[in-house]
């Protein structure tokens, strides 16, 4: 059985570690995964905010609101997990283990499958 996916590759692991092995990880586990861009992490520091929403505004949000209810959204960074979650998405993205470790338990809820993920709220 296959289940969509955004996928959001954290930059640090797309600019040195590449996303092969998790890709097969993905594909053995029947994601249907399609990246949805890069915004970098810097929005953290003072001053960067509304440039790293603009930037998210240019991909990964944009790809994240369009994503089927009963599609997952992944992204393995924290930066990137805050900023979909901060983004007005509507969404919460989650790692790539913890959506497997969600399979493993069975079946996931056809509606915003993040919600079976027992993880304090960031607000």
């Amino acid at each position: 059985m296959s289940r969509a996916a955004t996928v959001r590759t954290h930059c640090h692991q797309h600019a040195v570690l590449k996303g092969d092995a998790d890709r097969e990880l993905m594909r053995r586990s029947g994601l249907d995964a399609g990246c949805c861009g890069l915004a970098g992490n810097f929005g953290f520091e003072r001053g960067h905010y509304e440039l790293s929403m603009k930037i998210g505004e240019q991909g990964v949000l944009p790809a994240v609101r369009d994503t089927a209810p009963g599609a997952l959204v992944l992204a393995d960074g924290f930066s990137c997990r805050t900023q979909i979650e901060q983004g007005g998405t509507g969404r919460r993205a989650l790692h790539l283990a913890e959506a497997l470790a969600l399979g493993i338990d069975g079946p996931l809820p056809a509606h915003h499958p993040e919600r079976a993920a027992d993880r304090p709220s960031t607000r």
